[in-house]
């Protein structure tokens, strides 16, 4: 794992930087002088950071291997990663530097080491015996392609295969190579005129060390003799080899064959194999040969003692099985199983009862490597049944569109989920324990409860565990069990806005405390969920449809021209919305061709009864409809708040209130409407647009084409724009997305398009703000078609909070800050009525107060502050049951009072932090002074930030699109901390990073894996402690009992003394030119750049005391043998003394 050792940045910069920026501000009413400022407990000195874990499926596997002693099974990467598994919540994570892909691994069997082979023809030396894996040598090949290694058991000399057909023995000791070489020529001397190809198998007779079995891509095998260095015997078939397996008594092996054939040999008779069989091939009845199949790429052979060996294979199906998925084979005794796969096999491996290969097997499982996900099958039970997968290997069950992270949850959360969530699981799991359950725990002091939201492309929702350094999902939710599915093509309605996956989430807000959810999908459509315990089963699903729209035709016209409610509506008033409808009403709309689509939604929600488990239940769904002809554009930005039982979303037309407990629609505006006719930052359309473009996120995707030819042209001239290299590089970047994100969905390829825009205009030149933020420009996209589509303001931002809507209020009150993509925050009052049956009779009241602030860039995220800094959360109410009794309802229903403000005299009460793309900005309330500012970045921009709580204080983490992460104190905005950690290369980060509480952080690193990064320093030092451990001291099992006869006559297994064949002193040099040694940083040096503080220093020391103290437990049983074999001596010679003491010479 890569550490970053972070140089602090210096108090006194960070000082001259909040007072310049600053500065501006001090001439400002209502600034707080110097000696009132808030006192800030942060420093940089709590501030660090480091990667900690990462979850999910290695992504693009591309080997495995498993340690029958330790229980450990590692896995290996196209990119160049190892993971390593051990028992439930034992992961471990280490990349090769090069990046080059994983051809092979090999366990040195309970030795704590790895042998790891590259597709860069280099070796290295893993070793596992610490808690962050470290290489200990590297060997590259200069003039040889490694393609095939084996390491003996219990043996420090690694047989490495090449391309030319060389076999090459590495000592792993001291990884440099032996001058025993075999050459292929040797090897195969007459038996064939032209090259065998590669090495594609090596391994040693079970019974007899002194010979290798060689097996040559072109159908050779050669059984050499190591002593007398030469081939003993060679067997010769015509169809090229994959794989070849031993049985264990040494006399026979079987080779796989690219014809779907296997070949069964006798060592001693190489003229023809003693069987052919074809398992997957049809038998003619004229007895001539099947039919060819598809090649058996991997077969292994395992022996019983009580019954017929096992044979299992991977591949050789017939040619006729054409779509067919992948499939694995076990022949056990007359029976054949083929156990079909979700996804390509990758390898296999059988896992047995013992590490020697010169004893009976037992096997007793099958671990299945795929493409997509890790299989492990029982071969003790009838049917094969597969192991309940400890693992969090189902994060891209389906493409992951958002994710968020929740440190420091309500205690009772996960266990609440986790009992919902256990009825959600699979019969017919093998009732066995999991067979890799090697390594321990880390012993990490962090305890408090960590949830993970993550939303998928299917529409499903899940939530994880992610405490204690874990992660284990807890709940499933699938939210289109909503709505009615299409059953084929040609019922698919023509009102979809996405033609794949229209379930897919885009973003969700989540409540822990009131257990409220609300998500919204790429279809325009926001569902709210209460969590319940109890069963339900909903006649009818409570749908609430909206009509939005925003007309940019008419500049001089504020008034969009679509159904709007008056700004506080009356209950039965012409403009309300539509009331709950029933769903039948929906499908008359959608089946209508004639004339352009209107008032007709993208999905169908579900007209039969919905049952509703355990769990999160449908409170409300509320549908986007279509508005004469046009889409309706994708929702932007939500959230909800349970004290206020309201829902709020925002697109590019504007915003809508929405009181889900009485199923209303409170307020509809459009973005241009929440500003005051009076205020200077009123924007105004930069031009009228004459074609209506289909869903805002969509038409990126899907408009390439024609936009690609106005590209690069100016908007007031026909020449062309001076960016027209990075505009051909922005095109390309596109289409390269719109090839990949295809495979999610269309949303994701519109996620790439716009996040390629926006890089291209963060780099032009943007003028800043003035001291009073009066005059407030904006920098414009070269390119007509950016014009038209940023023309709309897009709702970005939602913070429900209680605070000063106006800056003559003196009393706080429910209000609603609203951030959008052009760095406008203006705020919304909420007036509720009281609560009890008042609450769902009388209507709430919502007004526009205007704009608070303006900043540069996006808004991304807000916050209130009371006058001490101390975070004031939004008001919620704490979560009840809705299907418990009456008496229980009451009991747990009380609002949350909002913590009071302080009543100093002369200050201002509240701190508003508001952040955007560009900066950060906090602000006086309620005079609405702005007291401090930072500029964030320049030349980049901000992807993502959030007010998080670190080390008792508050701060504003962020994540930018250079890839620097970087901290900002509050409320003076000093900078803490600024590392350039992570470059954005894909969208997926963008799109999937979030902050959370206690210095946590997460991104999707990969499409199937989790990376998870703290940036606390107290967590760093920790890290040592925190971490599972994957080697454990476990005794190596007893050889195999030889047995009387065969330890008389000779007929066990024979030894081979490798040092005296290998060793420099017998087989001389190895050529210098051949490979060269790199020494790894591995061994105590590892550690001492992975941990740093005193834990490190304690961890270093304790693993030193334990090897000190294992050596010295072997020195002393070896003194104690050597005095036990003394004495013993002594004894014998003592008797024999006696004995013959007073006897003559003749007499003996």
């Amino acid at each position: 794992m890569k550490k970053f050792n972070i140089r602090k940045v210096l108090d006194g910069l960070t000082a001259a930087s909040s007072s310049s920026s600053s500065s501006s501000a001090a001439a400002q009413p209502g600034t707080p002088r110097e000696n009132d400022a808030v006192q800030e407990t942060l420093q940089s000195e709590h501030f660090q950071l480091c990667k900690t874990v990462r979850h999910g499926f290695p992504y693009q596997p591309s080997s495995m291997a498993f340690d029958p002693v330790q229980k450990i099974l590692a896995v290996g990467t196209q990119t160049g990663a190892l993971r390593l598994f051990g028992r439930a919540g034992v992961e471990c994570y280490c990349q090769h530097e090069s990046g080059a892909a994983v051809i092979q691994l090999q366990f040195l069997i309970n030795e704590g080491a790895l042998v790891s082979a590259l597709t860069d023809d280099s070796i290295h030396l893993w070793n596992l015996r610490q808690k962050i894996p470290a290489i200990l040598h590297s060997l590259k090949f200069n003039r040889e392609r490694i393609t095939y290694c084996h390491l003996p058991f219990q043996s420090k000399w690694l047989y490495i295969g090449t391309e030319r057909g060389n076999i090459h023995i590495v000592n792993v000791e001291s990884f440099t190579l032996s001058g025993y070489v075999i050459m292929w020529n040797k090897a195969i001397e007459l038996s064939t005129k032209t090259h065998p190809g590669p090495v594609v198998h090596i391994s040693d007779n079970p019974m007899d060390e002194g010979k290798l079995l060689i097996g040559f891509e072109c159908g050779v095998v050669v059984l050499w003799d190591l002593k007398s260095k030469k081939a003993d015997y060679r067997y010769t078939y015509d169809e090229a080899i994959h794989s070849v397996a031993w049985h264990h008594e040494g006399k026979q092996f079987v080779c796989s064959h690219s014809d779907g054939t296997l070949t069964t040999w006798n060592i001693r008779a190489p003229a023809k194999p003693g069987q052919i069989i074809t398992p997957h091939g049809k038998q003619p009845k004229d007895g001539k040969k099947p039919e060819p199949c598809k090649p058996i790429l991997k077969v292994e052979y395992k022996t019983t003692r009580a019954g017929d060996p096992f044979m299992v294979l991977s591949g050789g199906l017939s040619y006729d099985t054409v779509g067919r998925r992948a499939c694995l084979t076990v022949m056990h005794g007359k029976s054949t199983a083929v156990l079909e796969m979700d996804y390509p096999i990758v390898d296999f491996l059988t896992l047995c009862e013992t590490p020697y290969p010169n004893d009976f097997q037992e096997p007793y499982a099958v671990v299945v490597l795929l493409e997509k996900d890790l299989v492990v099958i029982d071969l003790g039970q009838i049917g094969y049944p597969i192991f309940e997968n400890p693992y969090p290997l189902t994060v891209h069950e389906s493409p992951v569109t958002c994710c968020e992270y929740f440190a420091d949850c309500p205690a009772e959360l996960i266990p609440a989920l986790y009992s919902v969530g256990s009825r959600q699981k699979r019969q017919g799991y093998s009732k066995k324990e999991w067979p890799i359950s090697g390594g321990n725990w880390g012993q990490g002091t962090q305890s408090y409860p960590e949830i993970i939201i993550t939303g998928h492309a299917d529409g499903s929702i899940k939530f994880w565990d992610a405490s204690a350094m874990m992660l284990q999902v807890l709940y499933k939710l699938k939210t289109a069990k909503v709505f009615e599915r299409a059953r084929g093509k040609e019922e698919k309605s023509g009102a979809d806005i996405v033609e794949e996956d229209p379930f897919a989430i885009q973003t969700l807000s989540w409540c822990p405390e009131s257990r409220m959810l609300c998500v919204a999908g790429v279809s325009a459509h926001v569902i709210v969920y209460r969590f319940s315990k109890q069963e339900v089963t909903s006649e009818v699903v409570q749908l609430l449809e909206v009509r939005m729209q925003c007309d940019f035709g008419d500049v001089d016209s504020p008034d969009p021209g679509g159904e709007q409610t008056p700004t506080l509506p009356v209950p039965g008033a012409s403009s309300s919305p539509q009331e709950v409808e029933p769903p039948t009403l929906l499908s008359t709309g959608s089946n209508s061709s004639d004339g352009p689509r209107d008032n007709i939604p993208c999905l169908q929600v579900r007209s039969s009864p919905l049952k509703q488990s355990p769990g999160y239940q449908v409170e409300l769904v509320i549908q986007l409809v279509w508005v004469s002809g046009e889409p309706p554009q994708q929702i932007t930005s939500l959230a909800i708040n349970s004290s206020y039982g309201l829902v709020v979303f925002g697109n590019s037309n504007g915003l809508a209130v929405v009181d889900y407990l009485q199923k209303t629609l409170l307020l509809n505006m459009g973005t241009l409407e929440l500003y005051s006719p009076s205020e200077p930052y009123q924007r105004q359309p930069c031009s009228p647009r004459k074609t209506r473009q289909p869903s805002g996120a969509l038409c990126d995707s899907v408009d390439g084409s024609n936009a690609s030819e106005d590209r690069c042209k100016s908007p007031t001239s026909g020449s062309t724009s001076p960016c027209n290299s990075d505009e051909e590089r922005k095109q390309k970047f596109i289409e390269k997305v719109k090839l990949k994100g295809r495979r999610f969905s269309k949303t994701v390829a519109s996620d790439f398009a716009k996040m390629s825009r926006k890089i291209s205009a963060s780099n032009e030149q943007k003028p800043d703000l003035d001291a009073k933020d009066v005059s407030f420009t904006r920098s414009r996209s070269s390119s007509v078609t950016s014009i038209e589509r940023e023309s709309r303001e897009v709702i970005s931002s939602f913070h429900f909070c209680e605070s000063f809507p106006r800056k003559t209020d003196t009393v706080v009150s429910p209000c609603l800050l609203v951030g959008t993509t052009q760095g406008s925050v203006m705020m919304v009052a909420v007036s509720l009525p009281p609560g009890g049956d008042q609450r769902m009779q009388q209507p709430v009241g919502v007004s526009s107060c205007g704009t608070l602030v303006r900043l540069k860039g996006g808004i991304l995220t807000m916050a209130l502050l009371d006058s001490t800094a101390t975070l004031l959360p939004p008001s919620y109410e704490p979560w009840y049951d809705t299907n418990a009794s009456d008496e229980d309802k009451e009991r747990s229903r009380k609002r949350r009072p909002a913590s009071p403000p302080s009543s100093q005299e002369g200050h201002d009460p509240q701190f508003a932090v508001l952040c955007s793309d560009k900066q950060a900005k906090v602000v006086a309330m309620p005079s609405q002074t702005r007291i401090y500012k930072h500029n964030i970045t320049e030349t980049s921009f901000v992807l993502r930030a959030d007010v998080v709580q670190i080390a008792g204080a508050n701060c504003i983490a962020c994540f930018c699109a250079n890839g620097h992460i970087m901290t900002l104190s509050l409320p003076s905005l000093r900078p803490l901390l600024d590392v350039n950690y992570l470059p954005l290369t894909d969208m997926r980060i963008a799109r999937t990073f979030c902050f959370s509480n206690l210095g946590q952080a997460l991104y999707l690193t990969s499409p199937t894996e989790v990376q998870r990064i703290t940036y606390s320093q107290e967590t760093c030092d920790n890290l040592q402690e925190m971490l599972s451990e994957l080697f454990t001291p476990v005794e190596t099992p007893e050889a195999p009992n030889r047995g009387f006869f065969k330890g008389l006559f000779g007929g066990g297994a024979q030894s081979l003394d490798r040092e005296d064949l290998f060793g420099e002193t017998a087989s001389g040099k190895a050529s210098r030119s051949l490979a060269q040694h790199i020494p790894g940083p591995g061994g105590m040096e590892g550690i001492k750049g992975a941990a740093s503080g005193v834990v490190g220093d304690l961890a270093r020391a304790r693993i030193a005391l334990d090897e000190r103290g294992q050596k010295l437990g072997e020195l002393e049983d070896r003194t104690a043998g050597m005095m036990a074999s003394a004495e013993s001596f002594s004894k014998h010679a003592h008797d024999m003394m006696l004995k013959y003491k007073d006897k003559k010479w003749y007499q003996l």
